[in-house]
């Protein structure tokens, strides 16, 4: 089968790689009909390589027809159409049985003390081949994929993968009051989703921001304030002072461990990524810093007693926090990978002919998989207005 593989920093690849096949009874295997790009796979494309594998499968938001199915397997059969969680998860360990599928105790990753296993996604979360391919092996399948109608085109549904539920709980994460104000930081496909459902959700005024135009401008359509940061100084300013000068009830961050603004973190990141991969990733477990300009201006944001959501990565072992200003302001703050299953019977409701959040706006490109090193770098680069990619094997 072809698939998209990594081959080094800002190096993938589509090539020919054995057909995946079953090994669990609680396995299946799907067919993939579209997959998208994730502003988390970037990551990979750059500063996250020293934790990749030559020949790694990439991706992680797939939609497909199931092909086959183990003996285990009784929630889906052949012929079904299915979305993926980006998170492979049992569904019967203690913590999923209280919704924590992010941190299911049956696929945690202990030699690397990290949760629940992803689909595409390093080392450090079990090296299991991804879904930007035209067949994907499905473990824990007798729980982790979700059945979608017929009839309707994959962009209603695929972003039931990872898009939908990251953003749902980063909303409810954000604790915004019925009325109250949230402010987003970054316009990526996360961050348009956020601003979009804390609207429908009943925030009374989501304000964004961003520096892409194309970003902005599709905020705009979705009834969203903006932002522009090319146009202000002080972003915490402007936004308290669009808030009663107090700021805002809550504040998310969508943008995550590579915001612009912060050119020392941003040198040693790009130094890291310079050395061999096994010290550049004992070198980021011990002293790796991220780039912390969205989740600081995000603290210096929210108002007094707020709460700040941060689903944008970070994956820095030395973080400065600001925790002075945190603490005086008696902020909460919540973050976390998000626990797909626990969301999706709240948003499927929403995925009909209606579409309250605008999933028929959200993809900018859809293109066969065989143009996916294009799209990694266009992407990477934010060029020809890309916002949201999905391939088509």
């Amino acid at each position: 089968m072809k698939a998209v593989v990594w081959h080094g920093k800002e190096d993938v690849r589509v090539e020919q790689v054995p057909d995946p096949s079953m090994r669990e009874p609680t396995d299946a295997i799907i067919r993939v009909t579209s997959s998208g790009i994730c502003g988390s796979d970037l990551h990979l494309y750059g500063v996250l390589g020293m934790y990749m594998e030559e020949g790694d499968i990439l991706g992680h938001e797939p939609i497909g027809i199931v092909e086959e199915v183990g003996p285990e397997v009784k929630q889906i059969a052949p012929g079904d159409r299915v979305v993926v969680p980006f998170n492979i998860v049992c569904g019967r360990c203690w913590m999923c049985d209280r919704g924590l599928y992010a941190q299911c105790e049956t696929t945690q990753v202990r030699e690397h003390d990290k949760g629940a296993a992803l689909f595409g996604y390093t080392k450090l979360y079990g090296r299991v081949p991804g879904g930007q391919a035209e067949y994907l092996r499905v473990p824990q399948a007798h729980f982790g994929p979700i059945k979608v109608p017929e009839g309707l085109p994959d962009e209603r549904f695929v972003y039931l993968s990872d898009v939908l539920p990251t953003s749902w709980q980063a909303v409810e994460f954000a604790e915004i009051p019925e009325g109250g104000s949230v402010a987003v930081f970054g316009l990526g496909p996360i961050g348009q989703m956020c601003a979009r459902i804390a609207k429908h959700r009943g925030a009374g005024r989501v304000i964004a921001t961003d520096l892409v135009p194309e970003r902005l401008e599709m905020a705009q359509r979705h009834g969203i304030e903006t932002v522009n940061l090319e146009e202000v100084e002080d972003v915490a300013a402007t936004v308290q002072e669009l808030t009663d000068g107090r700021g805002p009830d809550s504040v998310i961050d969508a943008v995550g461990m590579e915001a612009h603004g912060a050119p020392v973190p941003e040198a040693m990141q790009k130094l890291t990524g310079l050395l061999p991969d096994r010290v550049a990733a004992w070198l980021s477990e011990r002293a790796g810093v991220d780039r912390l300009s969205a989740l600081h201006e995000a603290i210096s944001t929210v108002r007094r007693g707020g709460t700040v959501s941060i689903t944008g990565v970070y994956s820095g072992a030395a973080d400065p926090m600001p925790m002075m200003k945190a603490f005086d302001k008696g902020i909460a703050i919540r973050m976390g990978q998000a626990h797909v299953k626990h969301w999706i019977d709240e948003i499927m409701p929403l995925l009909g002919d209606d579409d309250p959040l605008g999933t028929r706006d959200l993809a900018t490109h859809t293109l066969p998989l065989d143009d996916a090193p294009s799209a990694y770098e266009r992407f990477q680069k934010k060029e020809d207005g890309m916002i949201k990619v999905l391939l088509r094997p």
